[in-house]
């Protein structure tokens, strides 16, 4: 369901993506890794269509993602491609729902609908009695399981996870890597992850390593 042929990008005379091509099946959990500066983030940039690849193509769901107009583009991304960070970028002054809501809201739903299917959500990802609390009011493990749960929401056809687990303690991480394979068993769900946590990666159905710009080994 994604296809990624022959991608490039260079920043100045670096090449950080050097003619990366990859295959990623409905339902499955893959993760990248490798050292720092491997072009790991640049690399889920593309392939999240947050970025512009130098050459190369990105097929999701058999839509030429590259091909399409700008405003187009934006609304594809908004409804087939969920992510979520390190760091997880909750709005402070919204509750937890009201975050989760935030896609919908993008995407023109009505907020009484949007607000019911965010609450659904955060049912799904454990949270349905935390609706109401505000980021603050809620652990680092929560505030992710938010993120995640606004990920979620559009029912994209993949997650593209940057380190989602790097900012958390070992039992909350495993928390949260069960939360995934959880997922995408209950919901089908895939997800492509970048992480530096070998346990974690092992967890996953298939592991790519990133060196120098290039998929080296699997």
């Amino acid at each position: 369901m994604l296809v990624a042929e022959n991608l490039f990008k260079k920043y100045a005379d670096l090449t950080v993506v050097n003619g990366v091509s990859l295959n990623i099946t409905k339902g499955e959990i893959v993760a990248v890794v490798g050292q720092s500066g491997a072009g790991k983030s640049t690399l889920l940039h593309l392939l999240g269509v947050l970025d512009k690849p130098d050459s190369g193509k990105v097929l999701i769901d058999g839509t030429d993602v590259f091909k399409l107009p700008a405003k187009k583009q934006a609304a594809f991304r908004n409804k087939h491609i969920g992510f979520v960070f390190q760091f997880h970028h909750l709005l402070p002054e919204f509750s937890a729902v009201e975050n989760v809501a935030v896609p919908l809201w993008i995407a023109g739903q009505g907020r009484k609908q949007a607000l019911d299917n965010a609450a659904a959500m955060l049912q799904v990802v454990g949270l349905g009695d935390r609706l109401d609390n505000k980021p603050s009011e809620l652990s680092g493990g929560e505030q992710q399981r938010v993120a995640i749960a606004r990920a979620l929401v559009n029912k994209p056809s993949i997650v593209m996870a940057d380190e989602p687990t790097g900012n958390l303690d070992s039992a909350n991480a495993k928390a949260i890597h069960d939360l995934f394979i959880e997922l995408r068993n209950k919901l089908g769900q895939t997800f492509i992850m970048i992480t530096h946590n070998d346990e974690l990666a092992a967890m996953t159905d298939r592991t790519l390593i990133m060196k120098d710009g290039q998929l080296v080994s699997e």
